[in-house]
């Protein structure tokens, strides 16, 4: 993976209408049509995805897909079962757009899985093979799956005083500080065609790892006694709340803090927050948030906060993550490297919750506002 300056490529994922998106789909079907008239072997191309064809851009502090392309041919025996799934997702999601119906990716994968007539094959052996075909299309037509009128499992909470309006049932219109403790479930199609955000009255957006600190926080009132939105993720955060974190900054220019366990998997649900994924980096534009700030857990907080008693052993796992993140571009500056160095060297994790060790409402009172009003802060 290079870290390379790139010029952004012109996008089109946030005008295009639903029968648009359509008629790109439509376009593939003419085109393998057209190939087989002429006799010719008829194709699908996509994007290459994997490591070698992601790319850091270090302008925009995001992870870019490169130009690589991957072609399908109907007639590689190798390349025929693939070829079949693709035509058989592209034809159901256009008659999703048509219809303006939406489905999940799990309901996608049952309504085309059956025996092919004649024969012992599926057309699908599990899931992951349809939820690859979706990749393939979202990059074949340049767009992202909730413009194709599907969607994965919502997770993630959102609580604060946020007002938004459901524009796809019946422009319901609700304030996030008001529907209990438990706030808003974020859904997982959060385009602004959707989902409005009409209006926010808090000067920060504080991201949390897990629900446990997300209760804790609601519990003590953070939200309210430090004007900041609060939004859970629930371990790796869905791409339906990348995407409303994204929103938050930069269609309301709210700063964003991270606030995860203090080990390499927490570290890397806030890399995946503020640089985007490998899985999903040509979608980075719309869900990294590349301004966004680290305040805990830290190895430091262990010696500063005195917690060296309830620190938990790293596993093989952790310690090859941490590794591996050394080597990432976006953690090679000084604090990151000596913050892994010093995993790897202790092989000790903290946890979010290790702050009730000192009390229940700690991490409100004192971590929190302290580290926040200091600017005590990793890149």
């Amino acid at each position: 993976m290079k870290a390379k300056t790139r010029k952004p490529k012109a996008k089109s994922k946030g005008k295009e209408t639903p029968k648009q998106i359509a008629k790109k789909l439509e376009g593939i079907g003419d085109g393998m049509v057209a190939d087989i008239k002429k006799g010719k072997d008829p194709s699908f191309k996509t994007q290459l995805r994997g490591r070698s064809n992601v790319e850091f851009d270090e302008d925009r502090g995001i992870l870019t897909l490169g130009d690589k392309e991957t072609t399908r041919n109907f007639l590689n025996i190798g390349h025929a079962r693939k070829f079949m799934q693709t035509t058989m997702v592209a034809a159901k999601t256009r008659d999703y757009l048509n219809q303006n119906k939406t489905a999940s990716i799990r309901e996608v994968y049952y309504e085309l899985k059956h025996t092919v007539p004649n024969s012992k094959e599926n057309t699908f052996d599990g899931q992951t093979e349809s939820d690859a075909v979706i990749v393939d299309l979202e990059h074949s037509v340049n767009t992202i799956r909730e413009k194709l009128n599907l969607h994965a499992n919502p997770k993630g909470t959102l609580y604060g005083d946020i007002t938004l309006k459901d524009k796809m049932h019946h422009n319901d219109k609700f304030n996030c500080a008001k529907l209990g403790r438990g706030g808003w479930s974020v859904m997982s199609r959060l385009e602004p065609e959707e989902i409005e955000i009409v209006s926010v009255n808090a000067k920060y957006v504080l991201v949390i790892e897990t629900e446990a600190m997300y209760e804790r926080l609601v519990e003590e009132q953070f939200a309210k006694k430090n004007h900041c939105i609060l939004v859970s993720t629930g371990g790796q955060a869905a791409r339906g709340t990348r995407r409303l974190i994204n929103r938050l900054n930069s269609e309301k220019k709210l700063p964003v803090i991270v606030f995860t366990d203090g080990d390499p998997y927490g570290w890397y649900i806030y890399s995946v927050i503020k640089q985007g994924s490998m899985a999903l980096a040509a979608h980075s534009q719309y869900l990294a948030c590349p301004e966004a700030q680290y305040v805990g857990m830290t190895l430091h907080d262990v010696e500063t906060y005195g917690l060296e008693n309830v620190t938990e052993r790293m596993k093989d796992g952790d310690i090859k993550r941490a590794k591996e993140m050394l080597e990432y571009p976006w953690f090679k500056n000084k604090l990151w490297q000596n913050q892994l160095k010093k995993a790897i060297r202790e092989k000790i994790r903290i946890e979010q919750q290790a702050l009730a060790n000192k009390s229940l409402e700690f991490v409100a009172t004192e971590y929190l506002p302290k580290k926040i009003k200091e600017k005590d802060f990793l890149p």
